[in-house]
């Protein structure tokens, strides 16, 4: 379900202290009970589950009785909180409409101090499990629910694009709140959708950019034709929550794998052969 800037307008300050105090609560509570929620938002029992079915009809919050009884906001109940508090410190100014939804992320056109991208971090939306696993600034044996850890995947990426930017061609940050990021809006297409004129020139752009970002401290660690994106001023990197420093224990590994990645796509897809070792080299210089 897509969120809509006329859905948030419309609720009610009740509403909204109810999403505030289940934001809390799952701190603790991967489901939060109603009583609980009834005393930290100060309202009475009939009055908060009137609210609860309210955001329940909205898709902000969902309601279980596995492994026990009580209520838990969903993606779009988080994002309805980054979005209020990124519009109050005039970060956003509109909601358009939905122009991505990946895996782990859905983004929106907007408004802001010209036209953004509003990225939506939603990690673990297929499975949390696998997700734990697989990223290290989630640890694994610490109660940490998808709402913190799409909360730290767009810190880290927020990070990423304020290291690289503007020596490296990646979106310019504006803004984050929570598991939400405000950008540059890039008028352009991914690779996997496009097929450039200058093949070899592009594949050469990219390890450009590989090569200024490591530069720069960053490895990009899932770079696929799916992340680089061409404008008419030629590549731009996207997509960077999984990145690591040159200084990682496994930097090495990472980094081949980016070029790797990228080299078989264009051989697979142009028919350009590069030797991997070479342009590795290349990009570290």
């Amino acid at each position: 379900m897509a969120i809509s800037a006329e859905t948030i307008r419309q609720l009610h300050p009740y509403e909204t202290r109810i999403l505030h105090t289940l934001e809390r609560l799952m701190g603790s509570h991967s489901w939060v009970p109603l009583d609980l929620i009834r005393k930290r938002a100060g309202f009475s029992e009939s009055e908060t589950l009137f609210r609860l079915g309210t955001l329940m009809e909205k898709g902000m919050v969902r309601y279980d009785v596995v492994p026990y009884e009580g209520y838990s906001l969903t993606f779009l109940g988080a994002d309805t909180l980054a979005l209020l508090s990124l519009s109050r410190h005039d970060t956003l100014s509109a909601l358009g409409p939905l122009v991505g939804e990946g895996k782990e992320s859905v983004v929106y056109e907007g408004l802001g101090l010209g036209r953004v991208a509003v990225k939506c971090h939603h990690v673990g939306q297929r499975s949390f499990q696998s997700v734990r696993l697989s990223r290290e600034y989630i640890a694994e044996k610490t109660h940490c629910p998808w709402i913190f850890a799409s909360r730290a995947s767009a810190e880290r990426e927020y990070e990423a694009l304020k290291r690289l930017h503007p020596g490296a061609r990646v979106p310019l940050p504006v803004g984050r709140n929570r598991n939400v990021i405000v950008m540059e809006f890039i008028e352009g297409t991914t690779l996997n959708r496009t097929r450039p004129a200058d093949p070899a020139g592009v594949l050469a752009a990219i390890l450009e950019q590989v090569a200024i970002a490591y530069s720069l401290g960053v490895i990009h660690a899932d770079l696929s034709e799916f992340n680089v994106m061409l404008d008419r001023n030629g590549v731009v990197l996207i997509d960077w929550p999984q990145w690591v420093t040159p200084d990682h224990p496994n930097a090495g590994q990472i980094l081949a794998r980016d070029v790797e990645n990228i080299l078989r796509y264009f051989n697979r897809k142009f028919g350009i052969v590069a030797d991997s070792t070479e342009e590795i080299a290349r990009v570290t210089g």
